[in-house]
C-alpha cells in the first residue's frame, strides 16, 4: 500500500473474522457503529477474534479521477488483504494455515463478496450485507482487465474449468433490505444470488423486508442473525 495501514482487533483467541468497512473506509467503524458490540458474546467466549482494517477505499472507488489509477489502488488493497494482512493474522493466531471468515456493509460487503469469490482458498466463507456488486457504478463505466475481474456481476457468470471449481469451494451469504436507500444493492444481491445459483457457488440469500433500511442499525440486527449461524 506504500504507507500504514490502522487494524483494530478485538478479542484474545477464536475463529478469525475481518470485517471490512464501508465507504467511509475507517478501521475503527465497526466499533464506532455497535456491529462489535452485536458479536460481543463470541469475542469474550473465545469464539472468533475479530479483525477490523481501514480500506482504500476512497481512493478506489468513491473519488473522483484517472479510473485506471483507482482500480490500481484496489488492486494494491486486494495484494495486501491476501499477503500482508492475512500473515499477520495466522501469526498472531499462531494458526499457521487458519482461513479467515470476511464480513462486510455496503462497499464493505462487495470486498467480503470478491474475497471468497476470488480466493475461497484463503476465504471460504463471507458475509454480505447491503452490498454493491456492479463495480462500473463506480467507475464512470471504464473497463479494463483489472476492472472486469474485481467486478462479479461481469466476471462470476464467465468462470468455468479450474477457476469455477475453486469458486465452488467457498460459500456467500448476501443479505439485504428492501426499504430505505437500498437502492442498487437489493437488484445488484438479487443478481449475483441467480448466477451464483446458475453455476452452483455454494450461497444463501436473506432478503429482509420493505422495513429494513441501508443504516447500521438494520446491518445490527442482520449482523446478529446470521452470527449465530456462522458462529455457534
Amino acid at each position: 500500500m506504500g504507507r500504514n495501514v490502522h487494524l483494530w482487533a478485538h478479542g484474545w483467541w477464536g475463529e478469525p473474522v475481518i470485517a471490512f468497512p464501508s465507504a467511509a473506509g475507517f478501521a475503527h467503524e465497526w466499533q464506532q457503529e455497535g456491529m462489535v458490540e452485536v458479536l460481543r458474546p463470541w469475542i469474550d467466549a473465545g469464539k472468533i477474534k475479530l479483525y477490523c482494517p481501514e480500506s482504500n477505499v476512497s481512493e478506489a472507488w468513491t473519488r473522483e479521477g484517472d479510473p485506471s489509477w483507482r482500480i490500481g489502488r484496489h488492486v494494491a488493497y486486494e495484494k495486501f488483504v491476501t499477503n500482508e494482512l492475512l500473515a499477520f493474522i495466522r501469526e498472531d493466531c499462531h494458526l499457521p494455515s487458519v482461513h479467515p471468515t470476511v464480513l462486510g456493509c455496503s462497499l464493505g460487503g462487495m470486498y467480503a463478496a470478491l474475497m471468497t469469490l476470488k480466493h475461497p482458498m484463503l476465504f471460504p466463507r463471507s458475509l454480505s450485507m447491503s452490498g454493491r456488486y456492479e463495480a462500473t457504478n463506480f467507475t464512470e463505466g471504464f473497463q479494463n482487465s483489472e476492472v472486469y475481474f474485481n467486478n462479479p456481476l461481469a466476471f462470476v457468470p464467465n468462470l468455468s474449468g479450474t477457476a469455477l471449481d475453486n469458486a465452488r469451494r467457498g460459500k456467500l451469504t448476501l443479505v439485504c433490505g428492501q426499504g430505505p436507500f437500498e437502492e442498487g444493492c437489493i437488484e445488484e444481491t438479487l443478481a449475483l444470488a441467480a448466477i451464483l445459483h446458475d453455476k452452483g457457488i455454494p450461497y444463501e440469500r436473506d432478503i429482509w423486508g420493505k422495513d429494513s433500511r441501508h443504516d447500521w442499525d438494520w446491518w445490527q440486527k442482520q449482523l446478529r442473525v446470521h452470527a449465530y449461524r456462522l458462529f455457534s
